[in-house]
């Protein structure tokens, strides 16, 4: 089934500047902290106490106990007054992660936040609250990662995402890698691959141990969805697209479960919530955020690129059919200017010359895509966007009412970030791979980096920024590629 509920040293967090915070013999806050799932009058705020992050039973070098963590939010960085304060318990069966709700903030307000526990002090994050419901919002700029390897290379792109200080960041998926170590990578991952809670909970130590993933979880609220990888490459719902490594069906959902309750413990989800959830930002934006792994049925044509019969059978589904139904009724509210749809695989259509699709992405599950498409246009969805990972490299794409005939109406538009580090330092090519075959593939970058959109109501910009390489540390970030979206205009047009 679903899982749905899942010594002294200077920190630099994002743009948060210095931040000394003393650290002796067993610093709990190794990992750490993180703010996300913005509300008008509340966020939440994360953290996990792990003195040894990498020990092998995935408890941290924690004893067995239960710590009491005091947290506080205040509306500036020196933390001379405090608006909200409190204190949580980090369980031992948790991990010793922590959720706080931190609640009664005023709407769309920059605060920043710390936790205190066993006589030491975390360092701070900064984040911020949501407009309020029919608020007039000002211009946000939101960046939006997915898939980032850690054996790849650097993650110097989370650094420069901090560096950006954006009202919020989305990621898509990948926010681990689940394999073995492997030779001749930048980095290696601890250990085999990992299948067991522990295994999880330290392959999420290794990560976030990571400067600079600390630093863009410090400079922003997050919104998270998961894909395959935080779990098993290419799984689809209950199902494996293959036994490797081989496990019973009861391993299996073992596997899975601890998956899903080891990201819940390391993102800062709000308790309780959700995977497939609705975030609203005043009048500007709803982000729909979509879980397209769990519910999905199973890859067709076992998963191979060579397209048959089955991809195209009408009761194929990659969301399930409660939550097209969620999706279609939040189009259908009509609460803001912007619908962004978070999620996590290739959106638009995107056969090559010998006819093949990639059967994981929305080309393997086309009457599910087709009733989304025909669902928004039937509703009036004024300007949706569908911000997708996953491919390891960016694109820019118009979403067509019939991808076989290019004069067919522009219906909505599609962005695809890049990797963070997966596929390594990539190239400076922007050619369309198949553009001739697919004139709504409007842009394409095989450089790693994120996306920077800046929303107002009139126009969403979006920037494909791209790390000059991976395989060393503190590589350059440029703009590879700006496009404009106008309101009430579906598809990109360059910026």
């Amino acid at each position: 089934m679903p899982v749905n509920t899942i010594k002294r040293r200077t920190f630099l967090l994002g743009g948060l500047g210095a931040v000394v915070v003393p650290r002796s013999a067993g610093y709990p806050f190794t990992l750490g902290v993180a703010s996300g799932e913005p509300a008008p009058d509340s966020v939440v705020l994360w953290t996990r106490l792990a003195p040894s992050p990498l020990a092998a039973d995935g408890h941290g070098g924690m004893p067995r106990a239960d710590v009491p963590v005091e947290w506080q939010v205040s509306a500036g960085p020196t933390f001379g007054t405090l608006v909200a304060s409190g204190t949580a318990t980090a369980r031992y069966d948790d991990a010793h992660t922590v959720h706080v709700v931190a609640g009664g903030l005023a709407a769309d307000r920059e605060y920043y936040y710390r936790f205190r526990a066993r006589g030491q002090l975390s360092p701070a994050g900064r984040t911020r609250t949501a407009p309020s419901p029919g608020a007039a919002a000002r211009e946000l700029v939101m960046l939006f990662a997915s898939c980032a390897n850690f054996e790849a290379g650097y993650f110097t792109a989370y650094r420069r995402m901090a560096e950006e200080r954006p009202g919020l960041i989305l990621h898509l998926g990948d926010y681990i890698y689940e394999g073995q170590a492997k030779p001749g990578h930048v980095r290696t991952h601890l250990g085999p691959e990992i299948l067991t809670l522990a295994d999880y909970r330290r392959r999420y130590g290794q990560y976030k141990t990571d400067p600079d993933l600390q630093a863009a979880h410090a400079s922003a609220p997050w919104l998270v969805v998961p894909d395959d990888h935080d779990v098993e490459d290419d799984y689809a719902g209950t199902h494996r697209l293959d036994n490797i490594p081989p496990l019973t069906a009861a391993q299996w959902v073992g596997r899975r479960t601890a998956a899903y309750r080891a990201y819940y413990e390391h993102l800062p989800l709000r308790p309780g919530t959700r995977l497939f959830r609705r975030v609203p930002w005043g009048r500007l934006a709803t982000f729909h955020m979509l879980d397209t792994r769990q519910y999905r049925d199973p890859q067709a044509c076992g998963g191979h690129r060579q397209v048959c019969p089955d991809a195209a059978l009408p009761g194929r589904s990659m969301t399930g059919p409660a939550q097209e139904a969620w999706l279609l009724d939040g189009l259908a509210e009509h609460r803001a200017t912007w619908d962004l749809i978070g999620q996590q695989v290739f959106f638009a259509a995107q056969p090559d010359a010998s006819g093949t699709r990639n059967m994981d992405a929305w080309d393997g599950y086309r009457a599910s895509r087709d009733r989304l498409q025909r669902g928004w246009v039937e509703r009036g969805a004024r300007n949706p966007v569908v911000l997708t990972g996953d491919i390891h490299t960016a694109w820019a794409n118009d979403l067509k009412a019939d991808y076989a005939d290019p004069s067919s109406a522009t219906i909505g538009t599609e962005l695809i970030c890049t990797s963070i580090t997966s596929r390594g330092d990539g190239s400076a090519t922007t050619t369309i791979p198949t553009g001739g075959l697919n004139p709504h593939l409007k842009f394409y970058s095989d450089r790693r980096g994120y996306t920077r959109a800046t929303i107002t109501p009139a126009k969403l910009t979006a920037d494909f920024r791209g790390v000059d390489a991976v395989s060393v540390r503190d590589a350059a970030v440029r703009t590879v590629g700006s496009f404009a979206i106008e309101d009430g205009r579906p598809g990109v047009r360059r910026n």
